[in-house]
């Protein structure tokens, strides 16, 4: 028992530390430099026991340091689905596998990766004031990503000054983690008008049986007495009757065509597209309406085929396209979303575009407006 005990500190306290000192372990540096001085120039021994015992402390310092950050065992878990300018919180787990003997004073912080471009995961340090032995430690930590894509951490790096705050170690705790970020599936201007006015082509807001609520009108001859709204009539004198819409089997087909000049405004559009996609897809699936969802390479059909989550993942690593031919639809019936900076072409492949992302405003143009950027 002894020796499996003497064998797991000696490899805990074996992990490479950087050793950085700090303000007070500075001044605490130049103190006892000036005692040894001075004990040295007058041989007091007073002063070299003082000198001895600040030495003393010293080392404890830097043992009990070390022993703090060893047997640290870090899991960082985040949610399965997280979108870009969005706040989540995730979960960030500490085990101290030391038997008996406490951390205290820890700080954990993300390491980014060194080959991309994307900051860490955890934006913001986690302080851990103690945990105990042979337990673990549990955080709930705020993370949120500014644009889409694949974010990886590295590893994370574990840091304390305890006890006296001399000296501020640092050790890195290697551990892959990969978060993917879909796309904002937040409304940008002139989103919610677009939504608007294709909810209300599917759903087909005509008279007729359904069961979403149309309007209240006037009760006519022959009308069957069930559907009479009998506050409404006491109210106006009055019959009135409850007219609900008649849902026509229509559907949407989306096409985002990521054919783009490769340049800074290019790529702006296409951000600017991918979003207005993610939106539109979230919201026709929110509110249980069929579609298809369409780009170069990529079609899916929601629901049926997949679910909204599979075109999210797509969008999270979608890239332009250097060159691209567009592809006819699928369906004549189907109520037809083209998201393109060259509506011409695919209007001759036989689609008819409804919505058109103007290249240089990056804004929203209704159908019949000129597509080139002005």
């Amino acid at each position: 028992m002894l020796p499996s005990m003497i064998t797991h500190w000696r490899a805990a306290l074996r992990r490479s530390l950087e050793i950085q000192i700090t303000l007070a372990g500075f001044l605490y540096s130049v103190a006892m430099g000036v005692v040894g001085a001075t004990a040295v120039l007058s041989a007091n021994n007073l002063l070299f026991l003082i000198l001895a015992a600040m030495l003393a402390l010293l080392l404890i310092s830097g043992f009990l340091s070390r022993l703090s950050l060893s047997g640290l065992e870090i899991d960082f878990a985040a949610p399965e689905h997280i979108t870009a300018r969005r706040t989540f919180r995730a979960t960030l787990a500490l085990r101290n596998s030391k038997g008996w003997f406490p951390s205290f004073s820890i700080r954990v912080e993300g390491a980014a990766d060194p080959g991309s471009d994307h900051p860490s995961i955890l934006r913001r340090a986690v302080y851990l004031p103690v945990v105990p032995g042979g337990r673990t430690v549990a955080e709930q930590v705020e993370i949120e990503f500014p644009r889409r894509g694949a974010y990886r951490q590295r590893g994370f790096r574990l840091a304390t000054r305890f006890p006296f705050g001399f000296r501020e170690k640092t050790a890195q705790v290697e551990l892959t983690r990969e978060v993917l970020v879909y796309p904002s599936i937040d409304a940008q201007p002139g989103f919610e008008e677009l939504i608007a006015a294709i909810r209300g082509e599917l759903e087909g807001l005509h008279a007729g049986p359904g069961q979403d609520f149309y309007r209240i009108r006037p009760y006519q001859a022959s009308e069957s007495a069930r559907y009479v709204d009998w506050k409404t009539s006491a109210h106006t004198g009055e019959l009135q009757v409850r007219e609900f819409a008649r849902e026509e089997d229509r559907q949407a087909e989306i096409f985002l065509d990521r054919m783009v000049a490769p340049d800074s405004a290019g790529e702006a559009w296409l951000e600017k597209a991918i979003d207005l996609a993610a939106y539109l897809t979230w919201s026709l699936a929110e509110r249980g309406l069929t579609f298809e969802f369409r780009s170069q390479g990529f079609s899916r059909r929601v629901p049926g085929e997949a679910d909204v989550y599979t075109i999210l993942r797509f969008l999270a690593l979608a890239t332009r396209l250097p060159e691209a031919s567009p592809d006819p639809p699928h369906g004549e019936n189907a109520f037809q979303v083209v998201i393109s900076t060259r509506p011409a072409a695919f209007e001759a492949a036989g689609w008819t575009p409804v919505v058109v992302l103007d290249r240089a405003a990056l804004l929203l143009e209704p159908r019949g407006a000129n597509p080139s950027g002005r």
